[in-house]
């Protein structure tokens, strides 16, 4: 069944609605009509069968619906984020798409001293942000996942790396190829049945000195991906995939 995006305020009220461009998607792509029904989700967890009852005529059509029983699927019982240095040309999309699809919580892009864009303003950074955003609504919509991760604004690692201070019951780890780090396996071991797992993921240059140690301060853990050298993306899959398997 087609699945739409539908805000939790909606769901209050006497006539939720659906945006417009949903709208247009439902009655002129995939040729809805008036008494179809449609699955709907609020991106934090409620999931529910919704039949169109009337289109709303206003500057731009909006398909009234009646929302049938609603089923409420638990939250992960462990929360997983990726703090991801921003790639060159689009492959950030794709990162985020995937990330949905494996059960990330969260997003933080972070651009680092090797990334090749180094620094944004915020109105920049508030667009990316919101073209993000989209992005894993849109991922949520085609896979069937009813939590809806946030993506936050992208953040400079040296100058804002406080963010990511560990909380009780978290896991830090950053996906390291220094000298220096344990297997994946091992720090797993070593640290069962946290409530949330960040890992960090740099890019195709690595982080540099400056930056490992900036992490570490922070509780951050190095941890090995094996003997191939992953591109930023591959690294993000591997590690997302793992862990969302151990501790989901």
């Amino acid at each position: 069944m087609y699945r739409f995006y539908l805000p939790s305020k909606q769901w209050l009220l006497l006539e939720p609605q659906l945006n417009a461009s949903d709208t247009y998607h439902a009655l002129h792509v995939l040729r809805r009509q008036k008494g179809d029904s449609i699955l709907i989700f609020d991106g934090a967890g409620n999931q529910a069968v919704a039949k169109i009852i009337g289109i709303e005529q206003r500057r731009e059509p909006q398909a009234i619906l009646s929302i049938g029983t609603h089923v409420t699927l638990p939250p992960p019982t462990c929360e997983l984020t990726l703090v991801q240095a921003v790639p060159k040309n689009k492959n950030m999309d794709l990162i985020i798409q995937k990330a949905v699809e494996l059960g990330a919580s969260r997003i933080i892009p972070i651009l680092t001293e090797r990334t090749i864009l180094k620094n944004m303003n915020h109105e920049d950074a508030i667009k990316k942000q919101k073209r993000w955003q989209q992005i894993a609504l849109e991922a949520c919509k085609q896979s069937g996942q009813n939590w809806l991760p946030l993506i936050e604004e992208p953040i400079e690692l040296l100058t804002r790396i406080e963010r990511l201070i560990p909380q009780e019951r978290q896991l830090l780890l950053i996906a390291s190829l220094e000298a220096r780090k344990d297997t994946l396996k091992n720090v797993i071991t070593r640290f069962p049945n946290p409530t949330a797992v960040t890992i960090m993921i740099g890019p195709e240059g690595d982080f540099t000195p400056q930056e490992y140690r900036a992490a570490s301060d922070c509780g951050f853990q190095p941890i090995d991906l094996g003997p191939i050298i992953l591109r930023t993306e591959t690294a993000a899959f591997y590690c997302l995939s793992i862990l969302s398997y151990e501790f989901k």
